[in-house]
């Protein structure tokens, strides 16, 4: 039996809706004791429907947008204020129904190698005895893979902030001016993020002011990805220059997130997408790399600890813990043939 347009979509539409999940949300609150004002770092107190630092020189003044607080220096940020007011598109674009379930369940070109087992470690030692750890999540408007770990611990105190809304968000800042008093974290967590930032020096900077004592950080940014953030899409690091923006911190563990394989299939996915000139042949030509190439991410598992694939890998991440010492640059030129 052939099936006309409109039952098709109508059908389409019947598989979204029964393969839509609506997971139960642990509920988050805001620490209001560690909150200040991003551009000074003074307190803020509630004044009708702003937020408003006390400070009489700084005096800024942080709208309530639906109930998320919108803490964003627009002196030093590529957002305004009036971004988040009017709703404007941020960092994530909205997409249809259809587009979206497209995206969930035709085979990824992506997979995370070490995401769960590093968050598992990560909670591990965020707790190491102690009943409760806070945590900061910076771009936290998509969860990433292995991130349910940190989420489903009733023992993890999650503060999820982004620079767009989202499910998880309870807080929009940007990770250049944190409006965090300094010390107040035990982890902070950048999944994807220091890809789109303009400058993920001051970033890290802002990580390591806000974590406590010997605190925990854990990032994942990719090497060989093409643009994926849009404007929103700056920079790339090779698994030196991802441990050197964490000089500050002491290893624990750091490797690969995905493996040349993945990095193979981002590059085919993104070639077939240079013929498409319109929004409608880019999807087309993005369903037809993903069918075509996703199975390249397995050979993934071959290359996790060959070090050639350290040349030629997706993504990395750095899991390290605050120290007072500094990583020199001889020792990490000289350590090129291993990894650190």
């Amino acid at each position: 039996m052939l099936l006309r347009g409109s039952e098709i979509n109508s059908l389409l539409l019947r598989v979204l809706a029964m393969s839509s999940t609506h997971k139960v949300l642990r509920k988050q609150t805001i620490p209001w004791d560690i909150v200040r004002c991003p551009s000074c770092l003074d307190y803020v107190e509630r004044q009708d429907k702003n937020f408003v630092c006390i400070n009489p020189v700084c005096n800024k003044a942080y709208p309530d947008v639906d109930g998320i607080p919108i803490f964003i220096n627009q002196d030093s940020s590529v957002f305004s204020l009036d971004d988040f007011k009017r709703d404007k598109t941020t960092f994530f674009k909205k997409r249809g129904r259809i587009i979206e379930w497209l995206n969930q369940n035709l085979p990824s070109i992506s997979h995370n190698l070490t995401a769960k087992a590093n968050y598992k470690k990560l909670s591990n030692l965020a707790l190491n005895g102690k009943a409760s750890a806070r945590i900061l999540v910076v771009g936290g408007g998509v969860t990433g893979q292995g991130f349910e770990l940190l989420a489903n611990n009733p023992a993890l105190e999650l503060v999820e902030t982004d620079v767009s809304f989202g499910q998880r968000v309870i807080m929009i800042c940007d990770a250049h001016d944190l409006p965090f008093v300094d010390g107040s974290f035990d982890v902070v967590v950048a999944q994807a993020v220091l890809e789109h930032v303009v400058d993920p020096f001051r970033c890290v900077s802002e990580f390591y002011r806000v974590l406590r004592e010997e605190g925990l950080i854990y990032a994942e940014t990719p090497f060989m990805q093409q643009v994926h953030g849009g404007r929103y899409d700056f920079m790339r690091f090779t698994y030196r220059g991802h441990r050197r923006i964490f000089r500050n911190f002491e290893e624990i563990h750091a490797g690969i997130t995905g493996g040349p394989g993945m990095a193979l299939a981002w590059s085919w996915q993104y070639f077939l997408r240079s013929f498409g000139g319109s929004s409608r042949a880019q999807m087309y030509l993005t369903i037809l790399g993903r069918f075509t190439s996703f199975y390249l991410k397995y050979f993934d598992y071959l290359f996790k600890h060959a070090l050639p694939a350290y040349d030629a890998a997706s993504g990395f991440y750095f899991m390290g813990r605050k120290s007072k010492a500094v990583l020199n640059d001889k020792d990490l030129v000289r350590f090129y043939d291993v990894p650190l």
